[in-house]
């Protein structure tokens, strides 16, 4: 792959600039990249719940087969690296599916429950509910990009379902690999108006779901990510804590499982992921694992130079026709 180093845009110049550009620019603005045209897709779990995922689905004719998107925490299909990447990867000639994970976005008005960092059968599920239509919309090539906590879900899913689909290469994009260390990276004091913000958007995901009145109660008391994970997250789903929960789904106990080849893009400025959890990997003892690790770019920003196109779109959508050959 060709040596092209990630070089931020004036005035984004920090890691913190980089990664509200697309709340402020693009999402407070609207002069992001426009999406390619889409129509909606309905995929049943057909796993008892009666929960059904929506995505967006764009045709490419340039035929190099589908791009699954994997939205992060809070986000969906309309969130504007989402529709970004769609854009960047339709004009390379993919197709492309923006999927809404279990109750987000407008899945949630067909769903009874939501999505955790570890429910990968719902990735599952939903790429089954595709492949039943029976349109062959991923024969020529299935690709998949996981960003923040979904890049988390995507390894984890890699490692889990490895033979069951056939995924040509993957990407990350400021995947927080372990949770625990995120949860305490996120949780410094320099933080929280992020903290504040992004509690407000899992309060408001969360509160219209079926809960009791304690759990609803709690729900709301929660002013950390790792306290709603705590008295919201672990009990919901079966784990002993918010520890238990992290443990068991971060991505780094799946890594040396995964044997698509896959792209792991990180910034060493993201507020909200700490690079030092990539640090901690044996990268040579993962053959399949591409690390590619940006002095800048903040969290799911990397809004860089003479492009419109983010950085870590480019560099994926380099990494996956050098995966083609």
């Amino acid at each position: 792959m060709h040596d092209d180093p990630f070089q931020p845009r004036a005035p984004w110049l920090n890691g913190d600039l980089q990664t509200i550009r697309n709340f402020l620019v693009v999402e407070g603005l609207g002069r992001g990249l426009t999406p390619p045209p889409s129509r909606r897709m309905e995929l049943p779990l057909n796993d008892g719940t009666g929960d059904t995922l929506l995505a967006d689905l764009s045709e490419s004719t340039g035929g190099r087969g589908l791009v699954v998107l994997v939205h992060g925490l809070s986000g969906c299909a309309a969130s504007a690296y989402m529709k970004s990447s769609a854009a960047a990867f339709d004009a390379a000639g993919y197709s492309t599916l923006r999927l809404n994970l279990r109750g987000a976005g407008p899945s949630a008005g067909l769903c009874g429950d939501c999505y955790h960092s570890g429910r990968t059968e719902d990735l599952a599920n939903g790429l089954r509910a595709l492949d039943a239509r029976g349109e062959g919309i991923f024969r020529r090539g299935l690709y998949f990009i996981g960003f923040s906590l979904g890049g988390n879900m995507l390894l984890k899913f890699l490692a889990e379902y490895r033979d069951a689909f056939p995924i040509t290469a993957a990407a990350t994009v400021c995947a927080p690999i372990d949770l625990a260390a995120a949860s305490r990276w996120f949780d410094r004091r320099r933080n929280r108006i992020y903290q504040r913000r992004l509690l407000d958007w899992m309060r408001r995901d969360t509160v219209r779901l079926p809960l009791t009145a304690g759990m609803h109660d709690a729900v709301l008391a929660a002013r950390t990510v790792y306290e709603f994970d705590e008295v919201f997250t672990a009990p919901r789903f079966g784990f002993e804590d918010a520890a238990d929960y992290y443990d068991n789904c971060s991505a780094r106990r799946f890594l040396d499982r995964i044997e698509t080849p896959s792209l792991l893009v990180e910034a060493k400025d993201d507020p909200w992921v700490p690079s030092a959890s990539y640090d901690a990997v044996d990268w040579h003892a993962l053959p399949h694992l591409h690390r590619l690790s940006a002095e800048g770019g903040g969290h799911v920003g990397f809004h860089g130079q003479r492009s419109k196109i983010p950085w870590h779109d480019r560099k994926i959508i380099e990494f996956f026709k050098w995966v083609n050959g």
